[in-house]
């Protein structure tokens, strides 16, 4: 006895490839809508900062962290500051800090006592540094202490852990799309002060990077 073998039809197989195409495409259209937003969200951070610190200063005649009449200021608890630096129009310390006296730790604390930002006043909360799109901390420091040669401003904005893909489209949004000159710049993880930028070029998609921004 003869049979027919049934299967798909070529017309059948390409409506299967067309829908597998469209959700592929939808998948990727959705990851870059997502990594859009994140790369947004990072630029906002480095826009922010400079508007609580312009806000403070405006109100208060002081920069956050080096403000010596803070006390009168603002309300709160407060921490100390090193009397040898208080006033001198300096955030002194680096922008990761490592002790709760440091002006850029100090920053954050002053700032929103004073209504400026969101965020714990709480020196030892555990979201009291602020935290970027990517899970990296951001922090504030001045030109001297900059973790990154050759990057001037009054104050240095900086934020780790990003992505060097990421990183790029910052410095294509925000500066001139070199990483090494300009007032954005990029270098590696993990440093402390006066550190070569890296080259666009040298930049790994999937690597993370810091990323500062000079004021």
């Amino acid at each position: 006895m003869k049979r027919n073998q049934s299967g798909f039809t070529l017309i059948e197989i390409a409506i299967v490839l067309v829908i597998i195409g469209l959700l592929l495409g939808g998948v990727l259209k959705g990851q870059e809508l997502i990594n859009s937003a994140k790369v947004k969200n990072l630029a906002g951070d480095f826009k922010n900062i400079p508007v609580y610190i312009y806000g403070y200063q405006d109100k208060f005649k002081a920069l956050p962290g080096d403000d010596s009449l803070v006390v009168a200021h603002v309300s709160g608890v407060l921490a100390s500051t090193p009397a040898g630096t208080q006033g001198n129009g300096v955030i002194n310390g680096l922008w990761w800090p490592a002790n709760q006296t440091d002006e850029s730790h100090l920053f954050w604390q002053h700032i929103r006592l004073a209504g400026f930002g969101p965020g714990s006043t709480d020196q030892t909360a555990a979201d009291y540094l602020p935290r970027n799109a990517v899970g990296g901390l951001i922090g504030v420091t001045n030109a001297a202490q900059s973790p990154i040669t050759n990057l001037k401003g009054t104050y240095i904005v900086c934020s780790n852990a990003i992505p060097g893909k990421f990183a790029k489209q910052l410095d294509t949004t925000l500066d001139n799309g070199d990483t090494t000159t300009g007032s954005v710049m990029v270098t590696t993880e993990g440093v402390t002060v006066s550190t070569a930028a890296t080259v666009t070029t040298a930049i790994v998609d999937d690597t993370t990077y810091l990323v500062c921004m000079g004021y």
